[in-house]
């Protein structure tokens, strides 16, 4: 009789060799999570609207979200830019970079404030509108004091201590330090190797902490539509509609006519395909009015779509700062608004100083919180005091426009990050391909490629040889 060893011999011999089984793949449950988003949207909105009061006291939901957010931005930025620069091996790329992005935001800034003002032009929504005590009030109470001149904005960017950056919310602080850390250990060579693998540790951490977080996006959803519906009404919007509308069309025609058009001729990519990539996180930002809700994992995705990280830890964190093309519509359109709801509608002469002094102010005033409605309000006490009365006659309605400001930046900085990836020559175009088709799928557990560690152990002469020896 055969013992028990003999027949697992026996079974062994008979059974072919084959390959390993392939690890179960996991199973994606984050598209509930966004599910559970638009119905949170569509639940606030009749909050809001059946019970206004309940609404507004349901703000401290939205807040709450949007803080746990902003609490994981300085952290990824941080790994992001240092892990970006410290791979690269010639400092002089990541200077190029840089100059290339700076180049491209002022430009296309110029653009946005030109098609704000032409539209503006068009529509002069502000006519037969009249200003009471109170409004003028609540106009000069937007001007925000912590918009900066230009000297005391550059001086703002030098944090008083290393540590001090993370803990202040300063996103061009944290650029600054990930810069000088990153030149460091790319100045260090080999010697710096072992801190670039602890923060590539650190980076799996923070984002997986953020695919967290991001499962009290339904409540934080909630709570902010309700808030900004049952705050403003829909008396409020009546007035105010060919605004609104007008503002919304304008962000429309700049993103697909002017967007779409740079990044079909310059990268040969559809922005229609691009944006479904980016679906989820142009939800996100609809839910929450505030771009800064998906800069985590714009970052995560642009690098997952193939772009250097070099290019997207510079581009993406520099661009929310800089490169606000929604905002710069925005500004545009309102001044002329206030302008004409006033009674001293302005001649071009006039509208094309306070316009590039807006553009300026709107640097200066970047990583304020609502900071388009503040930037407006300093913009125009600085430049033209008069017109600060009339800022109270947008209060109402600044939340829902918010919405677009916020959507446009978050387009133009994602195709702004592949723009400037095509110019410099660090993206991969087949990787760009496989993953805008869905056969390189994002992997929204950890909000990272998992699969990178894998392709950086393989040795590069003969090593799939000898892994498939192996």
């Amino acid at each position: 009789m055969p013992t028990t060893t003999s027949r697992r011999a026996a079974v062994a011999a008979s059974t072919p060799d084959t390959a390993p089984a392939a690890p179960a793949v996991k199973r994606d449950r984050t598209h509930y999570l966004y599910i559970a988003v638009i119905a949170a949207v569509a639940l606030g909105i009749a909050v809001g609207l059946i019970w206004p009061e309940v609404g507004v006291e349901l703000k401290p939901l939205g807040t709450g979200f949007v803080s746990l957010i902003k609490m994981m931005i300085a952290p990824i930025i941080f790994c992001t830019i240092v892990l970006g620069i410290g791979s690269v091996r010639k400092a002089a790329k990541v200077g190029a970079v840089g100059g290339i992005a700076l180049g491209y935001f002022l430009v296309m800034s110029l653009v946005a404030l030109t098609i704000g003002l032409v539209v503006g032009n068009i529509l002069h929504p502000g006519d037969g509108l009249h200003l009471t005590d109170a409004i003028k009030a609540s106009g000069h109470d937007q001007v925000s004091d912590e918009a900066l001149p230009p000297v005391e904005f550059v001086l703002s960017i030098i944090p008083v201590t290393f540590l001090s950056a993370f803990a202040q919310e300063q996103v061009l602080q944290v650029l600054l330090i990930a810069l000088l850390t990153g030149f460091a250990l790319q100045a260090m060579g080999s010697a710096g190797q072992p801190i670039l693998r602890g923060l590539e540790h650190i980076q799996r951490l923070v984002f997986r902490i953020l695919a967290m977080v991001m499962w009290a996006a339904p409540i934080g959803a909630f709570g902010a539509i309700a808030a900004v519906v049952g705050s403003a009404g829909l008396d409020a919007l009546k007035s105010l509609a060919v605004l609104m509308l007008g503002f919304y069309v304008t962000c429309v025609l700049f993103v697909f006519i002017v967007l779409g058009t740079l990044l079909r001729v310059v990268a040969g990519l559809n922005i229609f395909v691009l944006f479904k990539y980016l679906a989820r996180e142009f939800l996100l930002i609809l839910s929450t009015s505030s771009s800064e809700s998906a800069l985590p994992r714009l970052i995560a995705k642009m690098e997952h779509l193939g772009v250097s990280k070099p290019v997207v830890g510079i581009t993406v964190p520099t661009g929310y700062s800089f490169n606000l093309d929604g905002t710069m519509i925005y500004m545009t359109m309102a001044s002329l608004y206030i302008a004409d709801a006033l009674g001293t509608p302005m001649s071009i002469g006039e509208q094309i100083p306070l316009l590039l002094f807006l553009l300026l102010a709107s640097k200066g005033a970047a990583g304020v919180s609502g900071a388009g409605l503040a930037t407006l309000a300093g913009g125009l006490q600085s430049h033209k005091p008069a017109l600060v009365d009339g800022v109270g006659l947008i209060v109402g309605i600044d939340r829902f426009m918010s919405e677009a400001r916020a959507l446009t930046n978050f387009a133009g900085n994602s195709v702004a990050t592949v723009l400037v990836g095509t110019w410099t020559k660090e993206i991969d175009k087949e990787r760009v391909k496989a993953v805008l088709a869905g056969d390189l799928p994002f992997d929204e557990t950890t909000l990272q490629d998992e699969h990178e560690d894998v392709r950086a152990e393989v040795p590069e002469q003969g090593g799939e040889k000898e892994l498939a020896k192996a």
